[in-house]
């Protein structure tokens, strides 16, 4: 691309030399034959006051110029010149000036006057070459300075080619970084205005394809992490039903048939929200919360009771009817409850209340948290054997719907998600409906 700007720069101040020169080359033809007339006509002017008849002197005259006086029988005098007058020399016998090419030579001609009467004609030459030496030299310089423009022209567009190109091949290397796969590379803004906007819209590209990136991986972690306590407990369930061979088959598909619903409503809920963006989850899949708790429960209390451990629902009787978006609540729910299940112990109770305008869910059980409540919820931090997902996505759950999710004890352990006033309202507009 560089040489091709240079290309196109030098074209274009060739052709506008090459315009330019042309018509300035005629001109000067035409000035220095011009000039050459005139100073003719000087030196023959010179002749006509100091000639005196008779007289073989003349007045002197620059070198290459010859000056001869012819009487008007058309013979030469004095000075230089054919000795018969020639046919410029015989039409200002007749009273006018008169300039004329004869042979190799420029030649004007003066009448010499006496009382208004042409007494004599003063004759002065010059050889063409003489003129033509002049404007020749005059059109090498012409073509000197026209040498002397381009290269000065190639100069300053190899200069701007190189400042035109460079931030566009660091532009190129730039994406071919990302390409490669550095998704944290970026396009250096530039002082060139289109080159500079060019580079902002590669850089805000490339955070939005890094962004959408992080997002799909987040989305795979987050999906894989939901369905796998469900998927665990199938398998489970299988294999002891297979280590025992006198187990109850009903039972078994029964126990399977009831955890692959399980499974199938888990992807439902993450594709639903996968689907919608964030804005939309507060009002993605309303259910009622006492429909909800059921469900949780259902889920929930067969692995708790095969550890030992119970779960205990306290719901107000005034959020039983109130409305929440389903999909989320349940998935910041399972999250919370799979890591009482894993991390706490005793006993896991679910108290659902009303603060005000907000809905609280608490989630506690009988263990506590050693780590920091601010190092909780950070992603890849785990407090045993887990990868340290589970938390971090319903806390970003809960917020990017306008909650919020807070460890609210250490000890005993206990979570509470807060849902934002708007949910609490809408569910009591839909109660207010259904009465």
């Amino acid at each position: 691309m560089r040489q091709r700007v240079i290309r196109v720069a030098v074209v274009a101040v060739a052709v506008a030399l090459v315009l330019f020169a042309v018509p300035l080359a005629i001109t000067i033809r035409s000035e220095f034959f011009g000039q050459a007339r005139d100073q003719l006509e000087r030196s023959a002017l010179r002749v006509g006051p100091h000639f005196v008849p008779g007289s073989t002197t003349l007045p002197q005259t620059e070198t290459d110029t010859l000056v001869g006086v012819y009487d008007l029988n058309l013979r030469l005098q004095a000075g230089t010149g054919p000795a018969v007058a020639d046919r410029v020399t015989r039409n200002a016998a007749n009273g006018a000036v008169a300039d004329g090419q004869i042979g190799d030579n420029l030649v004007v001609a003066v009448p010499i006057l006496s009382s208004e009467d042409v007494v004599d004609v003063a004759r002065a030459s010059v050889a063409l070459s003489v003129v033509w030496r002049r404007v020749i030299l005059a059109w090498l310089v012409l073509a000197a300075l026209a040498v002397v423009s381009l290269v000065v022209a190639i100069l300053v567009a190899r200069r701007q080619a190189r400042l035109i190109t460079e931030p566009l091949e660091a532009l190129s290397a730039t994406s071919q970084r990302v390409a490669d796969g550095d998704l944290r590379a970026r396009a250096e803004l530039s002082g060139i205005p289109e080159i500079h906007r060019v580079a902002g819209t590669h850089n805000a590209m490339v955070s939005r394809l890094t962004e959408m990136i992080e997002k799909e991986r987040h989305f795979s972690d987050n999906a894989s992490h939901q369905l796998r306590t469900p998927l665990t407990g199938l398998q489970l369930g299988l294999e002891a039903a297979m280590a025992n061979p006198g187990a109850d088959l009903r039972s078994v598909l029964s126990d399977a048939t009831h955890r692959v619903r399980e499974l199938h409503a888990t992807v439902d809920d993450v594709l639903a929200l996968a689907r919608l963006s964030p804005d939309q989850w507060l009002v993605a899949a309303p259910h009622p919360m006492g429909q909800l708790m059921a469900d949780v429960e259902s889920r929930w209390d067969g692995e708790l009771a095969a550890e030992g451990r119970r779960l205990v629902l306290d719901l107000a009787p005034e959020a039983t009817t109130m409305h929440v978006p389903g999909s989320l609540v349940t998935q910041i729910l399972n999250v919370l409850i799979d890591n009482a299940l894993g991390h706490g112990r005793g006993s896991v109770r679910l108290t659902v209340r009303e603060i005000g305008e907000t809905l609280a869910v608490d989630v506690a059980d009988e263990g506590s948290i050693a780590m920091e409540s601010a190092a909780v919820f950070d992603r890849g931090t785990s407090g045993g054997h887990g990868q340290g997902i589970g938390l971090s996505l319903a806390r970003s759950m809960a917020e990017a719907s306008g909650g919020r999710l807070v460890l609210t004890s250490r000890s005993p352990a206990t979570f509470t998600l807060f849902l934002p006033g708007d949910s609490v309202q809408e569910g009591r507009q839909r109660q207010l409906a259904a009465d």
